[in-house]
């Protein structure tokens, strides 16, 4: 338990390093990833807290991490929008989107979600010790163990609905994918079918950028050009993704 214990610490300060050095980078505006690696940093933390659920030090740090994910989303979503204008020539498109992504960039760093989420992370480290003094923790890695399983037996049984919701099965690889990253050897897979899962998220990625854009074009006259070849690039992209999705199937098996 200690081992498990000090290992959980060890992950949740590595990524406050994260965040604080993606937060940085977003106030000195070096680079255009920053905001996508603050949200695969909170994503990664979720994933961490996730088998946790139940432990009130894990809630409320889980909590604070939501709801800077929820926040952020939106901002990411924009400026994922102004990747794709720009890597098409349509840079009259951007103007006032990037003037938009300015104000939400700084509306981000002032929000109160961010400050919250860091005070949490500095006291969790104490809060989950005392957690183990007083009894809290008593059969965390079966905890840990159940959570991973139950989220690979919700994705095998997406995966037979002949159905399946592409939304739905986006989150449950992302879900699967970074449960196995933040708690490595707890579920015996394959690297093929830790491929498959790395390959299945990207190519549903893509389906729902497209998806987002059409969304987004029937509120946004300026953007309805780009309606044909977004709707050919989402079908290419499901396409893709049931190949990818059936291969997976089967390997999970």
């Amino acid at each position: 338990m200690a081992r498990l214990l000090d290992d959980l610490i060890a992950s949740v300060i590595s990524l406050d390093v994260r965040l604080r050095a993606c937060v940085a980078r977003m106030e000195a505006g070096t680079d255009d990833e920053a905001l996508h690696d603050l949200r695969v940093a909170t994503r990664r933390l979720r994933s961490l807290l996730r088998p946790l659920r139940g432990q009130p030090a894990a809630d409320v740090l889980s909590q604070a991490a939501a709801d800077l994910a929820t926040l952020s989303g939106p901002l990411r979503d924009l400026e994922v929008l102004i990747i794709e204008l720009r890597s098409h020539g349509l840079d009259r498109l951007t103007h006032e989107r990037e003037k938009g992504r300015r104000i939400g960039y700084a509306q981000l760093l002032l929000a109160p979600e961010l400050p919250r989420l860091f005070q949490v992370l500095e006291a969790w480290p104490h809060l989950m010790r005392v957690s183990h003094r007083e009894g809290l923790l008593k059969g965390l890695r079966k905890s840990i163990e159940k959570s991973l399983a139950k989220n690979r037996s919700r994705l095998e049984l997406a995966l037979r609905d002949p159905s399946h919701d592409r939304h739905r099965l986006r989150l449950l690889i992302k879900r699967m994918r970074y449960s196995l990253e933040a708690y490595p050897g707890f579920i015996d897979l394959s690297p093929r079918a830790l491929r498959l899962l790395v390959g299945a998220q990207t190519v549903l990625g893509n389906w729902h950028d497209n998806f987002q854009w059409l969304a987004r074009a029937r509120l946004e006259p300026d953007l309805r050009p780009r309606t044909k070849a977004w709707e050919l690039a989402m079908h290419a992209a499901e396409v893709r993704s049931d190949r990818v999705l059936e291969k997976l199937r089967r390997q999970l098996g």
